[in-house]
């Protein structure tokens, strides 16, 4: 039988600690976008840990600035980039405060609103591919730059909130090198997923990739 999932949400504490903890723990957690014309709920399937001044492949691996200012706050909020000039990517910060880890949401399978999430993804050819990757997740679930620094642990009405799910054995969560980063920070095991989730996004190298002109 399975478990129905617990909606109670998670608390801040649940974020205040090491980055490779969290990231793992987040498996199997629900989140729920909170939108005009209703909730989009997701399980995470698949998470990147990123260690801030520790790791070559974080965003603040070389210090604050104004664009990676959230991840040095407090545990529990959402850290949201744009990259390539097309895309939007959803991370939630956690460490103590004035530290900078985060964990990127790379993979999930909508559990509420897949009406919703259709509409914004209709390239997906099915619904296991509608949040099969970061950048998809985020257009799913409308998520942009406008979120960046929501407090996911907030109390009362919130536009993103992470609840408790369902927990995943330990011997269901897989990990190995992170998709798509270079140098040195490419070869962390950092990347956790469910295994043989059907939602987890395919492993990729990286490559350059230019800007759109």
């Amino acid at each position: 039988m399975i478990a129905t999932p617990d909606r109670t949400p998670l608390p801040r504490e649940f974020f205040d600690r090491p980055v490779l903890e969290v990231a793992p723990d987040l498996l199997g957690r629900i989140l729920v976008r909170t939108t005009p014309d209703g909730p989009i709920s997701l399980r995470l399937t698949e998470v990147e840990a990123y260690d801030g001044p520790n790791d070559p492949g974080s965003h603040a691996y070389r210090g604050r600035t104004p664009r990676t200012d959230v991840m040095f706050g407090p545990p529990g909020h959402v850290y949201v980039y744009f990259t390539y000039g097309m895309w939007h990517c959803m991370n939630l910060v956690c460490g103590p405060d004035g530290t900078a880890s985060a964990v990127l949401l790379r993979a999930g399978e909508i559990v509420e609103g897949a009406e919703l999430a259709r509409k914004r993804r209709l390239s997906a050819r099915n619904d296991k591919e509608l949040a099969k990757g970061p950048a998809r997740l985020a257009t799913a679930l409308d998520v942009d730059r406008a979120l960046d620094g929501t407090d996911a642990c907030a109390f009362g009405a919130t536009p993103l909130r992470i609840l408790t799910g369902t927990s995943v054995p330990s011997d269901q969560v897989w990990n190995g090198p992170r998709t798509g980063v270079s140098g040195d920070g490419g070869v962390h095991p950092w990347r956790f997923w469910i295994a043989n989730d059907p939602t987890v996004s395919p492993y990729r190298a990286h490559t350059p990739r230019r800007r759109p002109t």
